[in-house]
């Protein structure tokens, strides 16, 4: 009997066709990237004040600008600390009786103010936003949050249904039909006549877009053999940082929303060609009991990278294809270890959503060029992918994932009771390296941490933690920051740390093929053993012979 990581011994653990698929199944993290935060600038709250026809009346009569309106119309009101012209309110008064040409200032001390009745102007130019289209500022800006939830909930809904099809029905069917789905949604979204069929068709585009992405991610990591397993996990997800980079570029010559996320989605509909350039997962087939088909596609990825198999391919099998057909979320917490995989990385997942949501929100966009901002909050993310690529073979997983996950904590607690200053931002973008370093870990060893037979749907059930840290992560800052500005911090410098504690509880994985069966997984030390077994027969096979020559034939036990 020959497991499929035998096989890949013969095929290559990372050739010319595991290059091509990791190649073309990465740029699918780019256009993710402006779906998850493209709300930057796609829903951006420019400065705003109420609008009265009589005093734009006024402005256009008397050659006056936006800011002289704003000025003598908008009650004052105190903004941490400082007196500025309210955004909301105006003063109760009939302009029409009030304004001349001749006006400069009015003394309206002591005057009754209203909300707003006739909508609001807006301080920015160039950007048509949905949250100016729309009029969502003042008693509404809360539905500017939901635009983001109903993202959040898509994810949480499509990881799930799309984890478990991928599971039923192959990681390539799936990974196809989300892309089409999601093609479909995000035009809609495009075209939305009204904010309420906007959300409608945002929970759609959530609801394709994670899915899709974690079945592409899956499969990737089951073709390619346990040493470059690392290296394609983590250059996987760094794609989604080189999307961040290209997002304020597109979104400074795209300015209206609709058409940006257009520009987003519209590679989407591309990457269903895929259906003729990539193939199934053998892992998965082998669980389905489809061997025939495995063994053809095995063959095919030999032939790409000019290996030759040998007659083990004839006994390519699937310990575990029996339990596929049953596979059940209750697979997930029916035993022990498996139990603890679970709870453990969920928690990580939902950890990493809000401190790393919440560190962007808090370092946010402070004012001046938001393109520049936004570009060069995101170069954080390259040191954390290169930090990760350097120690996870070194060092292992498990010691920078809870190094990380510890780093985070303690940058947020040391961040919460420093002074404003270049030494708070240095410290607290450690916090953020910390995280992000952590975001890209837990997908990577959640896929070491279950069988093929129930691994897509064990990653996206645990990754739904993420999307509910997503939701939690706005108003976890803001209300806290009421009571104190610095509260968040400690909140989240306290889940990173108990994140880092927690991982300490998993297994090692590095140099460990990726678990068949439950048994795998309840019982590591065979895992191990085998493992070991296998390296000292491929040592044995390579010792030179009597003859000087290199034997690949001889039974180790004879060497």
């Amino acid at each position: 009997m020959t497991s499929f990581d035998d096989i890949l011994e013969e095929v290559g653990k990372f050739g010319s066709c595991q290059k091509r698929i990791f190649a073309l199944l990465s740029l699918v993290s780019v256009p993710w990237a402006g779906v998850y935060v493209g709300i930057v600038f796609q829903g951006f709250t420019p400065d705003h004040w109420c609008r009265d026809g009589a005093v734009e009346q006024w402005r256009r009569s008397c050659d006056r600008s936006p800011a002289d309106g704003r000025r003598l119309m908008a009650s004052p009101v105190n903004v941490s600390g400082e007196l500025q012209h309210s955004s909301c309110e105006q003063y109760e008064v009939d302009w029409n009786a009030t304004l001349t040409c001749d006006t400069q200032e009015l003394d309206l001390s002591g005057t009754p103010t209203k909300p707003c009745t006739s909508g609001w102007e807006y301080d920015y130019e160039g950007r048509k936003s949905f949250v100016t289209e729309f009029d969502l500022v003042c008693d509404d800006a809360w539905l500017m949050d939901m635009f983001q939830a109903m993202l959040n909930i898509g994810f949480l809904l499509g990881s799930i249904t799309i984890g478990y099809l991928a599971d039923r029905f192959g990681r390539k069917m799936s990974f196809v039909m989300s892309n089409l789905f999601n093609g479909v949604a995000g035009i809609l979204v495009a075209v939305s006549p009204n904010y309420v069929s906007m959300l409608i068709f945002r929970v759609l585009f959530g609801f394709g877009v994670k899915g899709g992405w974690m079945a592409g991610y899956v499969l990737i990591t089951e073709i390619v053999g346990v040493e470059s397993r690392r290296t394609v996990g983590i250059l996987y997800q760094m794609f989604f940082s080189v999307g961040l980079l290209l997002l304020p570029l597109l979104a400074y010559f795209i300015t209206d929303w609709r058409w940006l996320q257009v520009v987003i989605t519209v590679p989407y509909f591309l990457y269903v060609l895929y259906y003729w350039l990539i193939p199934e997962s053998p892992r998965w087939l082998l669980s389905q009991n489809r061997k025939t088909e495995a063994v053809e596609i095995t063959e095919a990825m030999a032939k790409e990278n000019n290996k030759t198999l040998s007659k083990n391919i004839e006994t390519l099998t699937d310990d575990n294809a029996d339990s596929a057909s049953t596979a059940s979320m209750m697979d997930l917490i029916r035993t022990p270890n498996m139990r603890k995989h679970t709870f453990i990385l969920s928690y990580n997942w939902f950890t990493s959503a809000v401190v790393y949501q919440g560190l962007i929100m808090r370092l946010g966009i402070m004012g001046g060029n938001v393109y520049i901002s936004f570009l060069i909050s995101s170069l954080v993310e390259f040191p954390a992918a290169f930090l990760i690529l350097f120690t996870i073979e070194r060092v292992g997983r498990r010691l920078p994932f809870a190094t990380a996950n510890a780093v985070a904590g303690a940058a947020c607690f040391i961040t919460a009771f420093l002074h404003d200053g270049w030494l708070k931002t240095a410290v607290a973008c450690v916090g953020r390296l910390g995280i992000t370093m952590t975001f890209e870990m837990v997908v990577f060893v959640n896929t070491e941490l279950y069988p093929t037979f129930v691994r897509n749907l064990g990653v996206s059930v645990c990754s739904t933690l993420c999307d509910v840290g997503g939701i939690v992560a706005p108003f976890l800052l803001y209300r806290l920051a009421v009571i104190w500005l610095e509260l968040p911090l400690i909140i989240f410098g306290f889940l990173a740390l108990l994140a880092g504690a927690l991982v300490l509880m998993l297994p090692e994985t590095r140099g460990i093929p990726l678990p068949e069966t439950i048994d795998d997984i309840e019982h590591p030390d065979k895992v191990k053993q085998k493992a070991t077994e296998k390296q000292k027969q491929l040592s044995s096979r390579l010792l030179p012979n009597t003859n000087g020559n290199i034997s690949t034939n001889q039974d180790p036990a004879s060497v």
